[in-house]
């Protein structure tokens, strides 16, 4: 037996009485929220590391870039080993 049209109506009625029209639409507004930083983030991290090193930087300032790329990389295998260490001790 499958989920009708009149079951789905009949739960989103029943969901829109429990919270209101003002909650649900609070919450849809902060799942978008949510999802436009999550990309944000996402394409600022990839815009840092793919900068490439100005040609008139002076050998400190390209030093500096270096060191800050490495720090990125390094943060990311940690972060990435962090979640492999994880998976291994829930399996």
């Amino acid at each position: 037996m499958s989920i009708g049209f009149w079951q789905i109506a009949l739960i989103a009625v029943v969901v829109v009485l429990l919270f209101g029209r003002g909650k649900i639409s609070e919450l849809m507004g902060d799942v978008a929220k949510g999802i436009t930083s999550f990309k944000k983030g996402l394409k600022d991290d990839g815009d840092e590391a793919e900068q490439p090193i100005p040609e008139n930087a002076t050998p400190e300032e390209r030093k500096a870039i270096a060191d800050k790329r490495a720090a990125h990389v390094k943060a990311a295998d940690v972060k990435t080993s962090d979640a492999k260490d994880a998976t291994q001790k829930g399996a």
